[in-house]
């Protein structure tokens, strides 16, 4: 297989960025998917220095820059479907400038998540969804000038009330039509709350290319291989369907510790692409 895993970043946010490089690489993993609120407080506010510093300490370690997610935690006050046009602005220009950042680190895909920054309020459904795929075409407009595809995550209705499937997520790329806006398969997310397998899942949303990427977790949050859910069948079934980019390695509970749980994850993905 010729599969790339990175590892979410913030599972080593413990240590400075430089050690974060050096650790994932001497693990085995081929690039870091990056989480702005790990890089400072106003992530898309950067300088130009902070950004080759960020460059050089992957290039040094010899590492890629997959991606980013986790968009909206940093600076806080965020949301796409505020009915405030002053929080509504501030997000697109967020949204807008880390399009860009993505891009200027060498990703080649940002993960909408941000569960809170996108909650429907009760009786205001109609109006904060379309606020909501105003934010995703500007996102898709952005995305399409620094060439990167933009994945809207569907999460679990625990995280969020608003885009809780995959369904849901490939019926906005569709209605706004554009190759730059996709979206992307969360094990975890899919597993705990979709009514087919991930499996069947990716057979049907591969293919169309609304999926375009995957983040590899358990249900509970933990590292591939440290539950139940079965990814030599998922990665059989990526290799079938001809997946070539990029795994995301994104565990929230790292158990015994972080440094562990990255280390035992990629080592149960690896052993799973094992003919």
């Amino acid at each position: 297989m010729s599969m790339r895993i990175a590892l979410c970043n913030e599972v080593l946010r413990h240590l400075p960025f430089e050690e974060q490089c050096a650790v994932a690489a001497t693990i085995g993993y081929d690039a870091l998917e990056l989480a702005p609120f790990t890089l400072g407080a106003s992530p898309h506010r950067l300088s130009a220095s902070d950004t080759s510093n960020i460059r050089r300490a992957l290039n040094d370690a010899g590492l890629g820059m997959s991606g980013l997610h986790m968009l909206l935690q940093a600076p806080s006050g965020l949301s796409i479907t505020s009915e405030a046009p002053e929080v509504i602005e501030r997000t697109m220009e967020v949204g807008k400038r880390l399009v860009a950042l993505c891009a200027e680190l060498g990703g080649r895909y940002l993960v909408h998540g941000s569960g809170q920054q996108r909650r429907l309020r009760d009786g205001s459904e109609k109006e904060d969804r379309t606020r909501a795929l105003a934010y995703f075409e500007a996102m898709a407009v952005a995305a399409a000038d620094a060439g990167v595809i933009y994945c809207i995550e569907a999460l679990a209705p625990d995280r969020t009330n608003f885009i809780t499937s995959i369904a849901d997520a490939a019926t906005i790329v569709d209605a706004i039509g554009a190759p730059s806006l996709r979206t992307m398969l969360d094990c975890s997310h899919a597993a705990g709350s979709e009514q087919d397998s991930i499996p069947i899942l990716l057979e049907r949303y591969l293919p169309t290319g609304h999926v375009v990427h995957m983040h590899a977790n358990e249900v509970d949050g933990g590292g591939p291989g440290s539950g139940a859910i079965d990814f030599a069948a998922i990665l059989k079934t990526l290799a079938s369907l001809g997946y070539d980019a990029t795994i995301g390695v994104e565990p929230f509970v790292y158990d015994p510790d972080p440094i562990t749980c990255a280390q035992q994850s990629i080592r149960h993905l690896r052993s799973c692409m094992t003919p």
